[in-house]
């Protein structure tokens, strides 16, 4: 699937990310650092696809960069530690829960605000009002 050296632009491509987030997870850590050819280019190793990949994932599941740093040292063959993981993910899920009811309170009052305002042509706009109280 992957030849031995990827250049930091096809590892970038095969994770579906952009190249400068490959050299940020670098900079701070995310990331291994990579090979150098003799002329001084990253080499990139499949174990590095991998990685960028469970990154990328992460990322979109909602997870921070200190729980990411955390998963891939529980990730690790010999410290595995699948309660860990469990609890962090259920936490992250609490959060998520937490967020979409926020969301669902938010959507209700817009929803009803956006009709009391009826045709719009009120003097005392009920958006504004909204937005004006506490």
């Amino acid at each position: 699937m992957f030849r031995q050296n990827l250049t930091i632009g096809r590892l970038a491509q095969s994770a579906g990310v952009n190249l400068e987030t490959v050299r940020y997870y670098e900079r701070i850590g995310l990331m291994p650092a990579p090979a150098r050819t003799q002329g001084g280019h990253r080499s990139y190793a499949p174990e590095h696809a991998q990685r960028l990949r469970f990154i990328r994932r992460s990322r979109e599941l909602g997870f921070g960069i200190d729980a990411i740093r955390r998963l891939i040292a529980l990730s690790e063959p010999t410290v595995q530690s699948c309660a860990e993981v469990r609890d962090m993910a259920q936490d992250h899920l609490t959060s998520i829960d937490a967020k979409m009811a926020d969301l669902q309170r938010l959507q209700a009052l817009l929803r009803q605000t956006v009709a009391d305002c009826g045709d719009g042509r009120q003097i005392r706009c009920p958006v504004i009002e909204e937005l004006g109280s506490s």
